[in-house]
């Protein structure tokens, strides 16, 4: 009986045993080696890994153990796969083009999978047999694009211990019920879905008692509302053990303080707390500083105000402090505190403090010596705030470990000694605005490895050390010393070579002489606002240069030609603008800027034609050659090469010809100026296909170019342009920065000779908000509804042939002003309206026919306007020219007769002999009738007398 026990018990063992090993497939391989691989599995990974276009996966040998595959994990026993890692590298700037792929079904097949990773792959949708793998325990398919829904399904994975379904754009979730069935669950990440319809996101998660980090950044949510349900004994369990907690990017106001501490529950298991970009305003509450082992706190971009709480210097354990972009003010007290941490327990709990961002506040008064008592900051960001006082070296005395440093935008004056040494060696060093004394600071010289150097508008005069030169050779960094003092001329380093491609911003110094070769080494260069003079032949040295400003110089000569003319196909930004340059626009290279997004060579002396090379920069969005000498007619691939344009300006030139109807195609044009040329012919009807210009508001609030520069062999930084342009505004030319050029939609073709009727068309392009047609020959009525151009603000439509009245639409448009139509042949009663009215007589001078307020000449009966009807405009002037002509016509024949008798004897004997005769022959006839019709008359009257007798006898007395 024993026997038979332990027979059926290893009988049994055997049956496990093979359903464990999954017996059913090949254990061992032809050399009798173990392979723990379950056939059925491995296929149903390579099925996966195709379904989902993975590329990555590492298969040396198709018949090799799977389990050794590096994105496989198998049970040490079974042999079952229980991990599937497929996740792809993030790939920076990069869209998916491919083909969304999907969840192969044979993921049915790994029963016994515990952890599976799809993120960052391109997906269709989440299948809703995921949900049969009931022993998953960690499922990640965060930033796998998937736009179709979230099943609910899900809610049947009730060992799952880790989701994250973050970075997703799911069409529709019709709820979260699903997620409360979760029970296992610890970390949970729905950052950066939309979830701004779910109003009980709270009661959602107020069942998830194991839940330890809650991700939903990003998600609109809306403000948690405590229900009168959540009594103490139902209160958020989760949030006594709750270590991290992002809700950043949601619309949370303060009563995200009460969930947080409502009901008297322990948050003191927090360790990371970020609620910024959110709509938070008040204080900041005092019970924060009860979080003893919060290591990170942001509040940032918010609207808090006031004072930092005191009780913040009870957060030993803090390690990040991030408030910047709120109100704050006062002084920073809590310092004080923070850096006395651990002095009286053997440092157990010295401050930790290394990163400190207050950056955009209103905070104030002295920064306190307490800063140089923090050994482990890191990072010490307080710019843009209303700091003032003396900063001097026992600021820094401990701060041995600190890279970052900006108290830029502050009222701080820095009392460092020549000889000073700082402790720290500084990667980014920020200081714009803060005074320190003439000279450039010398102890600049012993920080060997920053990467970034701003020491803009510090009032530093003098001349450049050769040491901050040659530093530069060796680091890779921006460096910004713009709007000071600088003075003098550059030395030429030709020896100098850059270890990488440095950016440099000297704009708006007094620096003078020629620009110096080794200056195209750099990346980026804007030396605007100077006084150099010269040539440019850097730019035939360029090899990587993506961003140049030269304007406002006194820069002169032709372009240069080069001797080994290179392709400038880095080049992103070339502003030329005010300086001397002359010749023409025909340097080989300008058909290489193939990635050029502007141009502006305004002020200038070129002369010529605009190069037909330039067609191949087909990125271009600034294009201004206004104030020039060039010549030609308008290219009429401008409309078809540029279709990126944002402003096209060749004001002020000797253009001719018509305005080419290619330029319609320009849909993203915001200011379009042609002005002061010899542009003829009509306004094209088309004009309504500049789509910016058809919309309202702005579509661009600041015009600004993005692009970036490599800087370091691994770094990538986003630069922006802001371009500027001359505009004639509100009767005056100005010159405008980028956040202006925005707000301005403006369509600029005065001083021309264009003819022909204003087009109606121009009526719908209701985002303009200037429009100048004066200074033409332009006929016809002012378009009838005009009054559609309510975004305008200006309007000058003066010195043409305009006729007609003027439309009383004009009265809708609410912000104009000024208003010109002076010098027309404008009649009739003139609008009034709310703006109008505001006008004075100016406005309309020059327009006989015109009556009505402001102008003195009422509209009454015995002053009619002409009779010409509206439908029929041209009327009046084409009588008046009739009317004139025929005139003419009689003066001059009539003249010619008596010149002709004056100057020829015989014709005018002859002449006289005929009227003679002429007038002889009328006489006789004359007299012959005159006898003729008085014998008749005698005849008829006697006749008359005897039948006309009265019966009596008697004549009429």
């Amino acid at each position: 009986m024993s026997f038979k026990v332990h027979a059926l018990f290893f009988v049994l063992s055997l049956l496990h045993m093979k359903l464990a090993f999954g017996l059913d497939s090949n254990v061992k391989d032809a050399n009798n080696n173990i392979n723990r691989c379950i056939e059925r599995e491995k296929q149903a990974i390579l099925q996966i890994q195709q379904s989902i276009h993975f590329s990555s996966l590492t298969i040396p040998k198709r018949d090799e153990d799977c389990c050794k595959w590096k994105e496989v994990q198998c049970d040490n026993q079974t042999g079952h796969v229980i991990a599937l890692d497929l996740h792809k590298k993030p790939l920076p700037f990069v869209v998916p083009s491919y083909e969304a792929g999907t969840i192969n079904d044979s993921l049915i097949e790994l029963q016994y999978l515990e952890h599976l990773d799809l993120s960052l792959n391109y997906l269709s949708h989440i299948p809703e047999f995921l949900a049969s793998l009931t022993n998953l325990r960690h499922l990640n398919l965060s930033r796998t694009n998937i736009s179709d829904t979230v099943p609910f399904q899900l809610g049947n994975l009730v060992k799952l211990e880790y989701l994250d379904l973050s970075g997703n754009s799911f069409a529709k979730i019709e709820n979260l019920k699903w997620v409360s069935n979760l029970s296992s669950l610890e970390y949970l990440d729905l950052s950066m879905i939309n979830l701004s319809k779910f109003d009980d996101w709270l009661e959602t998660t107020n069942s998830l008692n194991k839940l330890s980090t809650l991700k939903l950044g990003g998600c609109d949510l809306p403000s948690p509302t405590l229900s009168p349900s959540l009594s103490p004994s139902n209160s958020f369990k989760y949030l006594s053990i709750l270590k991290d907690l992002d809700v950043h990017g949601n619309r949370f106001n303060a009563s995200v303080f009460q969930w947080l501490f409502s009901h008297n529950t322990s948050t003191d298991s927090l360790l990371y707390l970020n609620i910024s970009y959110n709509q938070l305003y008040g204080l900041i509450p005092e019970a924060i500083g009860s979080m003893k082992f919060l290591e990170r706190l942001d509040l940032s971009y918010n609207r808090l105000e006031g004072e930092i709480p005191k009780s913040f210097g009870s957060l030993c354990s803090l390690k990040m402090l991030y408030l910047i972009g709120n109100k704050l003010s006062g002084q920073l007290g809590f310092l004080e505190m923070l850096s006395r941490c651990g002095h009286d327990d053997q440092d157990s709990s010295a401050p930790r403090l290394k990163d400190l961002d207050l950056r955009f506040n209103k905070l104030n008064g002295t920064l306190p010596e307490s800063i140089g008592n923090l050994p482990e900051l890191e990072s010490l960001y307080l710019g843009r705030n209303m700091f003032a006082g003396v900063i001097s070296e026992a600021h820094f005395s401990q701060l041995s470990k600190l890279t970052s440093l900006d108290l830029s935008s502050n009222s701080l004056v820095l009392n460092f000694s020549s000889d000073w040494s700082p402790p720290f060696q500084l990667d980014a060093i920020s200081l714009s605005s803060c005074k320190w004394g003439s000279h450039f600071p010398d102890w600049i010289q012993t920080q060997t490895n920053y990467s970034e150097l701003d020491i803009s508008n510090a009032s530093i005069s003098g001349t450049l050390p050769s040491w901050f030169w040659k530093g530069l050779s060796s680091k890779s960094c921006r460096v910004n010393l713009a709007h000071n003092q600088i003075n003098g001329s550059l030395e030429d380093y030709p020896s100098l070579k850059f270890a990488s491609n440095p950016e440099l911003n000297l704009s708006w110094n007094h620096l003078e002489g020629s620009i110096p070769s080794f200056l195209s080494g750099f990346t980026s260069l804007d030396l605007s606002n100077n006084k150099f003079s010269g040539s440019i032949s850097l730019l035939c040295g360029a090899t990587s240069l993506s961003f140049v400003d030269l304007s406002n110089n006194r820069l002169s000569g032709e372009l240069p030609k080069c001797d080994n003319p290179i392709p400038l196909g880095s080049l992103v930004i070339l502003d030329l603008a005010n300086n001397n340059f002359s010749g023409t626009l025909f340097p080989a290279w300008i058909g290489t800027m193939i990635n050029i997004q502007a141009l502006q060579l305004r002020n200038n002396n070129f002369t010529g034609q605009v190069p037909h090379t330039l067609k191949n920069c087909r990125k271009l969005q600034v294009l201004d050659v206004g104030e020039n000498e060039l010549s030609g007619p308008i290219p009429e691939w401008i409309g078809t090469s540029f279709e990126d344009l944002i402003v096209l300006s060749l004001r002020s030139n000797h253009f001719n010809g018509g305005i080419p109807l290619q330029l319609c195609n320009l849909s993203r044009l915001q200011i379009f100026d042609l002005s002061a040329n010899n542009i003829s012919g009509a306004i094209p009807n088309c004009i309504n296909n500049l789509n910016a210009l058809s919309e309202k508001g702005n579509t661009n609030e600041t015009i600004s170019i993005s692009y970036t520069s490599g800087v370091g062999s691994l770094t990538t930084y986003a630069t922006i342009f802001d371009p500027e342009a001359s505009m004639n505004w509100k009767g005056n030319v100005y010159e405008y920065n980028s956040s202006l050029l925005g707000k301005v939609k403006n369509i600029d073709l005065s001083d021309n000779k264009l003819n022909g009727e204003i087009p109606r068309e121009i009526s719908k392009l209701v985002g303009l908000v200037s429009l100048n047609l004066s200074w033409n020959r332009l006929i016809g009525q002012i378009p009838l509804d005009i009054g559609n151009l309510e975004s305008l603000q200006t309007l000058d439509l003066s010195n043409n042939q305009l006729n007609g009245s003027i439309p009383k639409s004009v009265s809708k448009i609410p912000r104009l002003y000024p208003m010109n139509l002076s010098n027309n042949s404008l009649w009739g009663e003139i609008p009034t309206g709310p703006q109008l009215d505001t006008f004075d007589g100016e406005v309309y001078q020059g327009n006989p026919g015109l009556c009505g307020y402001p102008l003195e000449n009422s509209c009454s009966p015995s002053n009619p306007p002409p009779s010409t009807t509206a439908s029929d405009g041209n009327e009046v002037v084409d009588m008046d020219c009739f009317y004139l002509s025929m005139a003419l016509g009689y003066s001059v024949g009539l003249s010619a007769v008596f010149v002709t008798l004056l100057l020829n004897t015989s014709w005018r004997r002859s002449y006289f002999n005929f009227l003679s005769n002429v007038n002889d022959w009328i006489y006789v006839k004359v007299a012959i009738n005159k006898a003729k019709l008085c014998e008749l008359f005698k005849t008829l009257t006697n006749n008359g007398n005897q039948s006309a007798l009265p019966r009596q006898g008697r004549l009429p007395s």
